[in-house]
């Protein structure tokens, strides 16, 4: 499988990247900070990525460079097939409150910016008679909950703009998988406790990747948080106001 990867630096996007090239597909990666990318390319040659691993940068912050590193992914797998976007940013509610620069930032980087670099993958998969967009929700967008109204707004647009997708561009071979996590613990959690029922990035990542194989259009992970956020969806909003999930 040709993989163009945006986010494979760090946390589930790099357990994912390196079981891929542990199997043996072929790669690229996208990030905006150079030299994570370089590290995280040599890291994957190490573990057996089939062939040497080449690098772009991409901001989310920065559309205008979406294009040339997508043409750049093209160039060297011979077209794009499967593309996986786990980059977000991450604040808590706190926080957000405390400084509308990094709300502002973080609003457009995980909506506005991811569906706008989703579209160009759109464009070019159709182009080619299909493939696969694997995008990185989360469960935060399942309902407006107290601990984060900002960060869960910005993921509830974005299932819905995958879900979209799937619906009007399934039967013209774009296979949309949307993933929602819950907590998992990686660098974006660190500091933040977690439920009894937290995954791991490298768990995380097999079941992610068998849905790309699938293409599943929705998976959460663990899976425990289907069932978790199928009885917070149900709460009536009394509930909601009282308690502090």
């Amino acid at each position: 499988m040709k993989v163009t990867v945006l986010g494979a630096t760090r946390g589930m996007g790099r357990a994912l990247a390196r079981r891929m090239a542990e199997r043996g597909d072929w790669l690229f990666l996208l990030e905006h900070v150079p030299d994570e990318l370089e590290c995280s390319a040599r890291d994957l040659e190490i573990r057996g990525a089939a062939r040497p691993v080449k690098t772009a940068v991409c901001d989310l912050l920065k559309p205008e460079t979406f294009g040339p590193a997508l043409d750049a992914a093209e160039k060297e797998l011979d077209g794009l097939e499967t593309v996986v976007v786990t980059a977000a940013l991450f604040g808590t509610q706190e926080q957000l409150e405390a400084d509308s620069d990094l709300a502002a930032r973080l609003l457009v980087a995980n909506y506005t910016n991811t569906v706008l670099f989703c579209e160009e993958v759109r464009r070019r998969l159709l182009r080619r008679g299909g493939g696969t967009l694997c995008v990185f929700s989360s469960v935060a967008g399942d309902r407006g909950r107290k601990p984060v109204i900002l960060y869960g707004s910005s993921k509830a647009g974005l299932s819905h703009y995958l879900e979209g997708l799937d619906h009007k561009f399934r039967a013209a071979g774009l296979k949309t998988v949307c993933v929602k996590p819950g907590f998992v613990k990686t660098g974006m959690t660190a500091g933040l406790k977690p439920p009894p029922f937290a995954g791991q990035p490298d768990d995380v990542a097999r079941r992610v990747l068998r849905a790309i194989d699938r293409g599943t259009p929705q998976i959460y992970v663990p899976p425990m948080w289907r069932l978790v956020m199928c009885v917070i969806r149900k709460l009536p909003r009394f509930v909601m106001r009282r308690i502090n999930f």
